[in-house]
């Protein structure tokens, strides 16, 4: 090969070609550099199916395709790592990254994985657009302060890799390296991760290789060849390509694959500056049906982008959705596929359980107290969450109306809640907000409605709360590093009084003690504590947060000797400091 890489790359006075088609007997590139002329400019072969070629006076911005020839058949595809397209059945835009200023970006650093609040959005929802139609990512820069005020250091975008339509989720890919044009495509993005990391934000990218598609596809049955009536060279083309999406799951086997999903992962980080990536449903890169049947090389391809993230990028993070309490997902070395993290199913189910219970009796304080505790290898290689995508949508909602759909804004549904947000920020683990979380948004996601802001206001008190929450947990004030230390010390679990307590901790003695009554009314438990005077950093009932809150009076602890009584108001979580 020469020097060039892979798709449409800058060079001396135009751009370089490279595209894997194996099954060609002829590929040309046309596009308006040479009035898309079939015939113009012919790609010379190359070894392993590659085809390569130089276009002088190709520039940056012009519209491109690839014919291939495959005997009778004349194929006008996308070039595969197009990095922008005029949308997902048009063309592919000549794209030139060195042409961005990104100033002096380089000097961030992504924060650790102790240090990381994350938030969880979706571009084309998160604001209502000027034109009604979904929003962009220069939407969401515009509402950067506002992440800033309420105190998150991370921004996860679900996927914003060019989809089939102008509405999605993203988890329908149509051509992975190229930036959704409705969110306003590479430039975009680019502004957006500067701005982000201007203001102290990390941004992690959402990005999906457990299938492609499966609409608007131009990688499939590429170069005209294919078994099965199957997708051909990037697909599996026997039982293994079959997803719930469809039939699109990638040959991670073909070295050309791996290389293709590889490079895309690299991008991300290398051209767009992103803090991390994560994996989307993983389970379905590794499995099958998800939990059978396995697909060794599909491990090997998580392994793999996790190696890449740690050797080339170091500091950054990828985190997977595994969701199958698999340990050697995070495990680094033989047999593990060393992400940074997973999204922790053993938290979010039996917390949700937990919050949205009808009757106190019937709650479970040891499932709670087990969500708190768990962990795979150390205290941060979990992502933990009450809501998300996943949680709030499909038939699933809020937390407040799982509480109370007939009243989400009531004392009910406000006071678990923001239990559970509590939860989320004092437990080991990576803390991540859902979009609209912290004002109590009670609609269920969908990529069509936006975030309702007024909200934002009506519930200000509910935000300040998520604010302070997220200040103790990041100890912005100096007073709380134990909630981002490593260690946990579970002191109270009371399935009777609904109560449970924990002592989070640094390895040099700092710690925070968290008290949590999940139940209706006020209870005083006695507790065994390390010695000495606990001073009332936090209470969520204060009416400070809601005018309908109790103010439950909850005072300071003296454990003198070894022991105190915790006095907690209904559904309310207590944060305690030394004094």
């Amino acid at each position: 090969m020469s020097a060039a890489g892979m798709g449409a790359v800058p060079v001396d006075g135009g751009f370089a070609f490279r595209v894997w088609a194996p099954n060609a007997d002829a590929v040309h590139v046309v596009g308006d550099f040479n009035g898309w002329d079939h015939a113009a400019d012919a790609l010379h072969h190359e070894d392993n199916g590659h085809w390569y070629g130089e276009v002088k006076g190709a520039e940056h911005g012009q519209e491109y395709q690839f014919l291939i020839s495959n005997g009778e058949q004349r194929l006008l595809r996308i070039d595969p790592r197009a990095q922008a397209v005029t949308n997902s059945v048009g063309n592919g835009h000549l794209y030139d990254h060195s042409r961005f200023d990104w100033g002096d970006d380089e000097v961030f650093e992504t924060p650790g994985q102790h240090e990381l609040v994350v938030y969880e959005t979706h571009i084309g929802s998160f604001v209502p657009s000027g034109d009604g139609g979904p929003a962009d990512l220069h939407d969401l820069t515009g509402k950067l302060d506002y992440l800033v005020g309420l105190g998150v250091n991370a921004v996860e975008l679900m996927p914003l890799m060019e989809f089939a339509g102008d509405y999605s989720w993203g988890y329908n890919p149509a051509h992975i390296f190229a930036v959704e044009h409705t969110y306003g495509g590479p430039v975009a993005l680019k502004n957006f991760v500067r701005e982000a990391h201007k203001h102290g934000i990390a941004v992690l990218v959402d990005v999906v290789y457990n299938h492609f598609g499966p609409s608007d596809l131009s990688l499939w049955q590429f170069d005209g060849w294919s078994e099965n009536g199957k997708g051909g060279i990037y697909f599996y083309n026997d039982h293994r390509s079959s997803t719930p999406w469809g039939d699109t799951r990638p040959d991670y086997g073909r070295q050309e694959v791996r290389d293709f999903i590889l490079d895309n992962a690299r991008m991300w980080l290398r051209d767009y500056h992103a803090d991390g990536l994560r994996l989307d449903m993983t389970p379905y890169m590794r499995k099958v049906d998800g939990f059978s049947g396995d697909i060794p090389e599909g491990w090997e391809m998580m392994r793999m982008i996790a190696e890449m993230v740690r050797t080339e990028f170091p500091g950054r993070l990828v985190f997977a959705e595994d969701l199958h309490n698999d340990a050697a997902v995070t495990k680094v070395g033989h047999g593990g596929a060393s992400l940074h993290a997973q999204w922790d199913n053993q938290f979010v189910h039996p917390v949700r359980e937990a919050l949205i219970t009808h009757s106190d009796e019937h709650r479970s304080i040891p499932a709670v107290a087990q969500a708190v505790m768990h962990r795979y290898h150390h205290a941060f290689d979990r992502v933990i969450y009450t809501e998300s995508h996943d949680e709030v949508a499909n038939g699933k909602a809020r937390i407040t109306s799982e509480v109370r759909g007939d009243n989400p804004s009531g004392w009910d549904a406000q006071k678990r809640a923001t239990l559970g947000a509590a939860l989320v920020l004092t437990s080991p683990g990576i803390p991540m907000l859902f979009q609209g979380q912290e004002f109590l948004e009670d609609e269920w996601f969908r990529d069509t409605v936006p975030l309702d802001w007024e909200r934002a206001w009506a519930f200000r008190d509910i935000t300040q709360m998520f604010r302070d929450l997220i200040r103790m947990r990041r100890n912005l004030d100096g007073d709380t590093a134990g909630l981002s230390g490593p260690e946990t010390r579970l002191v109270t679990l009371d399935d009777d009084a609904n109560v449970i307590a924990y002592v989070r901790s640094t390895g040099d003695g700092q710690h925070v003690l968290v008290a949590l009554n999940l139940t209706g009314h006020a209870v005083q438990r006695k507790v065994t504590l390390p010695g000495g005077v606990w001073r009332v950093r936090f209470n969520s009932d204060a009416r400070r947060y809601s005018q309908i809150f109790g103010d439950h009076a909850t005072p300071d602890l003296d454990a003198q000797d070894g022991e105190a009584v915790l006095d907690l108001g209904p559904y309310s979580a207590v944060v305690f400091v030394p004094a």
